[in-house]
């Protein structure tokens, strides 16, 4: 794929800069290229390791091996653009400029922003420290998954909890998934009933989108879960195997509450990366100010953005990215002809919910939770647990990821088509 990988130090320009080497970054600078293939692209991204991150509940659940989740970047990274191996540390939009972490910068004269988001560890006290031992673990941090199910294979009696956070998290569905996963496993090797299973959700329903509850309800009686809504995990005390938990009532009253435990699948709360929510570039609550629709910038036309850091009201998904990508490319491309922009992203987010080893709710949904189903029903009725819907994501995903997505070809991914106003 080799890349040019550029020498730090030296101030330089590109036509289109890139912030972000994961899947959104990757898969719209594949989307550019497949449009104009004499763009001048850069992609600027510090890591050495690219991570496939939807496997990573498959890795605590026991069913992916941690090595198919993560290639070297610089076999991902496309040999058409520069790779800047550089973090970000500011974006100064009226000089048109990105500040790079050694104090160098690079000016474009159109910008994506697809930095991912940061997961605020530290915000739950005494998480951090805790994690890998003592039986807390959580699927949302790198290379901790298989401490997961190492935990869960142990664990014959006592008490599990898994925690949520408020919401805008990336894959919404990860925390119930490690949960039903886990239950699962406990189900077949006939320990269920010595277990003591508690999911508390910082928000106030199962799932943010009604028609998939059902099914979820199912999963959650078979297997004897406890749910508590708006209690929400604050510390953590792991040497002693104890959680607080602060639960709000209708009121808006809140009391903390500590529970032992035996096993705590944690995740922390998330938002954007500094350089991004401390800017002219981000909205009210920290994030990303885009157009739902075409992803601009709301402030600077020749600013885009996709992925985990956007604004926009979509679930932080891979398959957001999917139709995110062509989306971004289209709008761009026709920003630097000076043409309208034709392409519309209608907030197309998918969380394959993995219910047990075997069956999935494919929950398959746009803006305002509007259902927007790939398949035909008769292949996958997304609203019920099927195989099909698991075959695809233990079978198809990955591959689809690797050499589908990241290269830019847009199966069932082609952007709809803007209304003019």
């Amino acid at each position: 794929m080799n890349s040019r990988t550029e020498p730090a130090g030296a101030d330089r320009h590109h036509t289109i800069v890139i912030v972000g080497g994961g899947a959104a970054g990757i898969s719209v600078a594949s989307s550019l290229h497949k449009r104009d293939r004499r763009l001048d692209i850069a992609i600027l991204e510090p890591s050495a390791t690219h991570h496939y991150q939807p496997g990573w509940t498959m890795v605590g659940g026991g069913v992916f091996q941690p090595e198919v989740t993560s290639r070297p970047m610089s076999q991902v990274m496309p040999g058409f653009v520069s790779w800047h191996q550089q973090a970000v540390s500011g974006v100064m939009p009226e000089q048109n400029q990105v500040r790079l972490a050694d104090g160098s910068s690079i000016s474009y004269q159109a910008l994506v922003l697809a930095p991912g988001l940061e997961l605020n560890w530290s915000a739950i006290d005494g998480l951090e420290s805790a994690l890998g031992d003592n039986g807390v673990t959580s699927n949302y941090r790198q290379g901790m998954a298989q401490y997961t199910w190492q935990t869960v294979q142990a664990l014959k009696k006592g008490r599990a909890l898994f925690s949520q956070p408020p919401m805008p998290i990336k894959c919404a569905g990860a925390p119930q998934k490690a949960m039903y996963l886990s239950s699962d496993h406990w189900r077949r090797n006939g320990v269920l009933g010595q277990l003591d299973i508690q999911f508390h959700n910082a928000g106030a329903v199962l799932f943010g989108v009604p028609a998939y509850v059902p099914a979820l309800q199912e999963y959650i009686d078979k297997y004897g879960i406890q749910v508590n809504f708006q209690s929400n995990l604050v510390a953590v005390n792991g040497p002693a195997r104890k959680a607080t938990f602060r639960l709000t009532d209708a009121e808006g009253n809140s009391q903390d509450r500590e529970l032992d435990f035996d096993m705590l699948h944690a995740v922390p709360p998330q938002r954007a990366p500094g350089f991004i929510r401390e800017s002219v570039l981000a909205n009210d609550g920290g994030w990303l100010n885009l157009a739902d629709d075409t992803l601009q910038h709301k402030t600077f036309a020749n600013i885009f953005g996709l992925g985990d850091v956007s604004g926009t009201g979509n679930a932080k998904t891979a398959a957001a990215v999917r139709k995110q990508a062509p989306v971004v490319a289209e709008n761009l491309i026709a920003s630097l002809r000076n043409q309208p922009l034709p392409a519309a992203y209608l907030g197309y987010g998918s969380c394959p919910l993995t219910v047990e080893n075997g069956r999935i709710v494919l929950a398959e949904f746009g803006y305002n939770g509007v259902l927007q189903p790939s398949f035909p029903q008769w292949v996958n009725d997304g609203t019920k647990a099927t195989r099909a819907a698991w075959w695809l994501k233990a079978k198809q995903l990955p591959t689809l990821y690797w050499h589908g997505m990241l290269k830019g070809r847009e199966w069932l991914a082609g952007p709809a088509v803007r209304e003019h106003h």
